[in-house]
This record gives structure tokens, C-alpha cells and sequence, in this order.
């Protein structure tokens, strides 16, 4: 049974980012300047990032503004209930040719439009002591750079079960093809979308071993796909049987894993509405129509399900999700195992 929930924001999402001070121009126009926002960015610049430079997780949540975050708890960076905009994206180039996409994200101060911090969201790993010219900056659109890791996928193997108990290869499936959804019995897809990205970053899978959540093969996830649980103990204390959460906050380096390096193949699935569909007998979400994945769907899809461009449905949130903070994921995989069984 659905817990009919509905929430102005949508969930939180840790970005893995730089602050400005840890990646600035060596060599060009503006040297010794850290990032900045679009207004202040020379094409040409040379920037490093500094040996010392770390990942800092900026827990934001979307807002009826595509282009506008607030910081949430359990940020490790920003003031809590700040804005921070998706200011531009950017393209960076290494000295082999290889290129680097990076959005530049700018909080701002409470109660006016002073710029507060400035944070770098790379798509890909950058190394330091590696020169990085800026060849190209892009705020037209950010937005849709955003909503692509916000876009829950299934990577090319994976068994999606049918209406028929089939159990299906991802890559196999087809508009109109009937799957078996959890709540609202046989559904048929709307949409596939598929993507190959480097699987680095904020875009590096997750990888749920066999077993790890009573599954038969493994599973590889994008990182904010949504695990949905049944719980028949309350072992979280969340006081519903119904919860939900994250890929990426159950990796535990042994059962659970993050799949970095090379390239990954992700495959999205969307339907009428937002479904929990069988993946390698795991429950999990389908592709949402909410403010997070809108703005990356291609337009005659938003045009064909009555979205009006860069808008989207509001959400009936599934089940309850458990957030950054809630589980401890050095043994989360094992209490949501063990609650899910008989």
C-alpha cells in the first residue's frame, strides 16, 4: 500500500564538489583568481587544482526554480536553507585533448544577491597539477546538465521483470512493452532513454553484489536510484514498513560498491507515472517526472506527456525515503537485508 506523501522540495541530493579556493587559474587573464561565476570566466584560463583539494559533499534540495538549490542538513559545506544557483556549465581540456564537464554553482547570501561561495561540480575526476583550459562556457541551459544525475538508470544487463514473469535484458525493452510494477500491476513504458557516460564522479555506478540484498545476480545502479524495501521488522526505526533509499548510501566497500573507471551504459525507463518496477528481483524506482529529471528528457517526451517544457508533474513520493544521516552505510545493506526478510 502507497504512503501518499507529497513534498514542495524533492529529495536531497549530496553533490560530491570543490569549493572555488581549491581550483583556480595558474596561467591566463585572470591568474590567481579562483572559479568564479559565468560573468567573471575567461575562455583560455588555465586552471590547477590543488594537491590538497578535497570532495565536499553539498547537500541540496531542488526547488519550484529549476535553476534554484537550498542547502539541507548534513551538508558539509553552505549555510543551511541558503540558495545556490546553477550558474553556468563549463568544459575544461586537458593536455592529452581529453575534456572535463563541470557545472559552477553559486550560494548566495541570506536575504540579498551577494555571492556567498562558489562550488565546482565535475562530471569527471580531475587530477592535480594538470593544466585545464577553459575552451568553452555555457549558461544558456544549465539546468538540463543538472537534471542528467538526477536521472535514475539501469545499466545494460540488467533483468527487468515483465508482465508475463519474463525477465527481460534492459536494452531489450520498448515503448509499449507491459512490465510488472509493485502498486499499480502491468504498466506499459512511455520511454527509453539510454546514455553512455565515464563512469567517474557523480556518474560512477553502484555495484549491489549478489546476495547483498537477497538478489539473485548483481545489480548496478545509478547513484540516486532508489532502492524501495519492505520492511517486516521496523529494524530503522522509521516508523513505516515502506521505505526507500539511495544506491549510493549503502556502499560499504565489500557487498556494495562503487563502480569507478571506464564507461558505463545507463538505460532509462519512465512510464504514465512513477513506478517501483523489479530489477534482478530488487524493487526500485522507475525514471520520476519531478522537478530533479524533467529537464533532461527530450521535448516531444515532455510535449507527448503534457509537460510543459522545463517544468514537471508534482510527485506522490512512493514510500518513505531514509536520508543522508539515517543509515550508517558500513552496515546498512545488512540491516535493510535483514528487515526485508521472512
Amino acid at each position: 500500500m502507497n504512503v501518499d506523501v507529497f513534498h514542495e522540495r524533492v529529495s536531497a541530493h549530496g553533490l560530491p564538489v570543490y569549493r572555488a579556493s581549491e581550483f583556480s587559474v595558474a596561467s591566463g587573464a585572470n591568474l590567481g583568481d579562483p572559479i568564479g561565476d559565468a560573468s567573471e570566466l575567461i575562455l583560455d584560463d588555465i586552471y590547477h587544482l590543488r594537491p590538497t583539494a578535497r570532495r565536499w559533499r553539498l547537500s541540496v534540495s531542488l526547488t519550484a526554480t529549476l535553476n534554484r538549490l537550498v542547502v539541507t542538513e548534513g551538508s558539509e559545506i553552505g549555510r543551511i536553507a541558503a540558495d545556490v544557483f546553477i550558474d553556468s556549465c563549463i568544459t575544461l581540456m586537458a593536455p592529452d585533448g581529453s575534456t572535463v564537464d563541470a557545472l559552477v554553482l553559486v550560494e548566495i547570501l541570506r536575504g540579498g544577491d551577494m555571492i556567498a561561495e562558489v562550488y565546482l561540480l565535475p562530471f569527471d575526476e580531475l587530477a592535480a597539477r594538470t593544466d585545464y583550459t577553459l575552451v568553452h562556457i555555457d549558461n544558456s541551459n544549465p539546468v538540463a546538465r543538472f537534471a542528467e544525475l538526477a536521472c535514475v538508470s539501469f545499466t545494460r544487463g540488467t533483468r527487468i521483470t515483465m508482465a508475463t514473469g519474463e525477465q527481460r535484458p534492459i536494452e531489450d525493452l520498448r515503448v509499449g512493452d507491459a512490465v510488472l510494477t509493485r502498486d499499480n500491476g502491468v504498466q506499459q513504458i512511455r520511454w527509453v532513454g539510454q546514455r553512455t557516460v565515464r563512469a567517474t564522479g557523480a556518474f560512477a555506478p553502484i555495484v549491489i553484489g549478489r546476495g547483498a540484498l537477497n538478489n539473485e545476480r548483481e545489480l548496478t545502479l545509478s547513484p540516486n536510484q532508489r532502492i524501495f524495501v519492505y520492511q517486516r521488522e521496523d529494524r530503522l526505526g522509521a516508523g513505516r514498513s515502506e521505505v526507500m533509499v539511495k544506491a549510493e548510501l549503502l556502499v560499504n566497500g565489500t557487498t556494495v560498491q562503487r563502480g569507478d573507471g571506464g564507461f558505463v551504459e545507463y538505460f532509462m525507463v519512465l512510464f504514465d507515472s512513477h513506478e517501483i518496477v523489479y530489477a534482478e528481483g530488487i524493487a526500485t524506482e522507475s525514471l520520476p517526472h519531478d522537478m530533479r529529471t524533467s529537464p533532461a528528457l527530450p521535448r516531444d517526451v515532455q510535449d507527448r506527456l503534457g509537460l510543459p517544457r522545463g517544468q514537471s508533474r508534482r510527485e506522490r513520493q512512493i514510500a518513505v525515503e531514509l536520508g543522508e544521516g539515517t543509515l550508517d552505510s558500513a552496515i546498512a545493506a545488512d540491516i535493510l537485508k535483514k528487515a526485508s526478510t521472512l
